[in-house]
């Protein structure tokens, strides 16, 4: 008889089942129509990237291309934690709160509180996006307002529960499309290109937009493998010939494995980029809606009303179970070179009249501006894109010959209108229309359920069959009904039901950074969604008590953390895993819970380890996430404190022999210079070399070490070897087009090696760094559902 640790799914290894990329808009041909971005070059020969290509890479890339100018989909340059974030250790069993960071791009922290802020959807009339698209904008007005709404000029005073305003300097809203979020990320095998009006018509759904909408959206993990491994491709190529000079020469082996590396910053932002719009949390759902239409429309209130009826119970209608009632916010769009001022200001009060005070008039001029002009800028970039935006980006900029950046320029004056836009919205609508329903929930719906005559309620209505949503079926006590708002056969609960409005509170309280009332809410639906076995619901709501308590600022006991926070990750993993068969929310939770955790003291750090630790057993990432989850094995180990002269307490030896096993991994996907940065750490936590160095005490672990060592000599040797022979090829083979009077075009690749070795399996298999990587076991898997609504 097997016993239950046996039995337990999650402690089964699970194999990651690769899925294939999406299919982007542009292919070589025919028979790479299906393939990945990846694959679509890795038959061309080496090129040099251009300056365009390089601005990609910026985020991961030690190339001097990264300033506040710079345009693409790179995320900002990684900026060092310092080791002064861990508290000192205490003995009375009580872990202290968190410390406040600096904000530095890719703290962990900062990156959990800026991935979940408030959804703007943006619905624009043709007009519209016809003068957008006339300024040299081909997304139209979503492209032209993404970059400006992540992070907005200023501070933003929010105020909560208790009525205490606070002021936050890194506030930022997420715009997006109405249906963002909706579709899967990956081409199915036949795409049906007509979508369902509510009133059950169809209406055919153009090709370009369908390709639009899934690359917007997140939530794959193969896709996020294969644009990290894109990023360190590159970086290995940059790293081939360099050698320390006089200026960097100390800051060469200062990195350490406790500060988060670039490669996986991008990951966890990619990570939680594009969130899936689901029935069971309303982080995606839209908070307000922006309408736009121009001052040339020939009826601009007509054009209004049509666009809301449209987003209230047309076309552009969202499933049943997201909250239709979310803020409209107009926009009159103002031709600055054409039209006449005093007409649109008349028209804009006219619209004041109609729809209220949550109204703009934006003024933009509709030429299209060159780089060469004076007060022009470059689009800045947006630091929260899906990967396979990027990715799609990333091979639009290696299909072309020009070495300029493609990112389109607008005008000073644009921009600062657009950031106004932005700002009032924020400050005057959406943040006081959030604060006012929290309120109004909190006081209507959730201090009933907190109270004890709610407690009695609450368990009478599952005793008993009064109630609303009452169902015929057997209670626990016989034959009594259960009353239930949940709807098993769709799997929702409506939004108007107090489950689904406290769960939009918990949401709204952890936007807006009120953690103690998001703790508290979410706590109380855990029992309800677990009676009405709401698993997916019951899953998320686990998943953001733990992640509410550890994201504040509050000291938690080692019991709480046992009971609480252990009991709650462990649940929600559970949950998304065995009974939903969601790995990406498994992945999401077990993510945020170990970086929160370590940046806690003491015992906490062992647990972020054990949670990085359940990702590689549960096999919920591909070879990529596992080198890069096992170096944050490594560092919740290393931040791990000592006490006494002898650091008793420490983990330097468990830290060590993760770091080698980091080098390994590495040294799997032929990456010599992350397996270089591994290996020097482990040595540093060895204490082989620098000052103070001795001989390591276990000779099978030192003779493993220097053989790892050789190999990632013999690796960057011939990694330069080569560079420099497809550098001479690419010569030659210019020096002949020349000479024919033939375009390169076809002959350009900026990123060296083959193609992006295929997600099959990823056993760490045998410690030896020569020992070739394992083949696949069996066929691949068949494609599983994503779980998409």
């Amino acid at each position: 008889m097997t016993s239950e640790q046996d039995t337990d799914p999650l402690r089964s290894p699970r194999q990651f089942e690769p899925e294939e990329s999406i299919v982007l808009p542009k292919t070589r041909n025919s028979a790479l129509r299906n393939a990945s971005p990846a694959s679509s070059i890795a038959s061309l020969p080496y090129r040099r990237s251009n300056a365009s290509l390089s601005a990609l890479f910026a985020s991961t890339s030690t190339l001097p291309t990264s300033n506040a100018s710079t345009s693409g989909t790179a995320t900002p340059t990684a900026g060092l934690v310092g080791g002064s974030i861990f508290s000192p250790g205490t003995t009375d069993g009580i872990t202290q709160p968190a410390k406040p960071l600096p904000s530095t791009p890719d703290d962990p922290r900062h990156i959990i509180a800026q991935a979940f802020v408030p959804h703007v959807a943006v619905l624009a009339s043709t007009e519209v996006d016809g003068l957008v698209i006339q300024k040299g904008f081909p997304g139209g007005l979503l492209q032209l307002l993404r970059p400006y709404g992540e992070k907005l000029n200023g501070k933003v005073t929010v105020r909560d529960s208790n009525a205490s305003s606070r002021q936050l300097e890194d506030f930022g809203i997420r715009f997006k499309g109405l249906r963002d979020g909706l579709e899967s990320p990956r081409v199915p095998d036949h795409v049906n290109t007509t979508r369902q009006r509510p009133n059950g018509n169809s209406f055919p759904e153009s090709p370009s937009e369908t390709s639009h909408i899934r690359m917007r959206t997140g939530g794959d993990v193969t896709q996020i493998e294969e644009l990290v491994d894109r990023h360190l491709i590159f970086a290995e190529s940059q790293f081939v010939h360099e050698e320390p000079d006089y200026l960097n020469f100390k800051n060469q082996g200062a990195g350490s494995l406790s500060s988060p590396s670039r490669f996986y910053a991008l990951y966890l932002r990619r990570l939680l980029s594009g969130l899936p719009m689901t029935p069971h949390e309303t982080f995606s759902h839209p908070v307000a809606c922006v309408i736009a239409i121009s001052s040339r429309t020939p009826s601009p209130i007509e054009e209004l009303r049509r666009l809301y009826t449209s987003t209230n119970s047309g076309e552009h209608r969202l499933p049943q179970w997201v909250n239709n009632e979310y803020l409209r916010y107009y926009v009159l769009v103002h031709d600055e070179e054409h039209d006449d001022m005093s007409r649109s200001q008349a028209l804009f009060e006219q619209m004041k009249r109609h729809f209220g005070l949550h109204c703009h008039l934006l003024r933009l001029r509709s030429s299209r501006c060159l780089p060469s002009d004076d007060d022009s800028r470059r689009l800045p970039s947006c630091d929260w894109v899906p990967a396979a935006e990027e990715l799609a980006e990333i091979q639009r900029r290696e299909e072309h010959e020009d070495d300029d950046d493609p990112t389109p320029c607008l005008f000073e004056s644009d921009a600062q209108s657009i950031r106004s836009l932005v700002r009032e919205m924020v400050t005057q609508s959406i943040i006081p229309m959030m604060e006012r329903q929290s309120a109004a929930w909190n006081d209507q719906v959730a201090s009933r359920r907190r109270g004890l005559s709610g407690r009695f309620m609450s368990l009478s209505k599952r005793l008993t069959n009064f109630g609303p949503g009452s169902r015929n079926s057997s209670g626990p006590l016989g034959g009594t009904g259960v009353s239930s708002n949940y709807d098993s056969l769709q799997g929702f609960y409506r939004p108007d039901a107090p489950e689904a409005i406290m769960r939009k509170l918990a949401d709204y309280a952890f936007i807006l950074r009120d953690y103690r009332l998001a703790y508290s809410t979410y706590d109380l639906l855990r029992s309800d969604y677990s009676n009405d076995k709401a698993w997916r619901y019951y899953a998320g709501a686990n998943e953001m008590t733990a992640i509410s308590v550890l994201i504040s600022n509050q000291a938690v006991t080692t019991k709480m953390r046992a009971e609480g926070i252990d009991q709650a990750l462990e649940t929600a993993c559970y949950s998304y895993i065995t009974r939903c068969g969601v790995p990406y929310n498994a992945l999401r939770t077990l993510a945020l819970g170990l970086e929160l955790l370590k940046l806690r003291e003491a015992s906490a750090a062992d647990d972020g380890a054990r949670w990085a630790s359940r990702i590689l057993e549960n096999r919920l990432v591909g070879p990529v996430g596992t080198a890069l989850f096992t170096e944050r094995v490594a560092a919740c180990y290393e931040s791990r404190i000592g006490f006494g002269s002898y650091n008793w307490g420490s983990r330097q030896r468990k830290a060590a022999l993760w770091a080698v096993l980091a080098t390994e991994n590495w040294m799997k996907l032929e990456k010599g210079a992350q397996a270089n940065k591994c290996l020097d750490e482990a040595g540093r936590l060895y204490k082989t070399h620098g000052d103070g160095a001795s001989p390591l005490a276990f000779g099978e672990m030192r003779l493993f070490i220097d053989e790892l060592r050789q190999a990632v000599k013999a690796s960057r040797l011939a990694a330069a070897e080569v560079q420099d022979d497809d550098h001479a090829e690419e010569e030659a083979l210019v020096e002949a087009t020349e000479e024919l009077d033939l375009s390169p075009r076809a002959h350009r690749k900026s990123l060296i090696g083959a193609a992006v070795p295929p997600l099959t399996s990823f056993d760490t298999g045998p410690l030896s760094p020569l020992s070739p990587a394992r083949p696949p076991r069996g066929d691949p898997q068949p494609s599983r559902d994503d779980n998409f609504e």
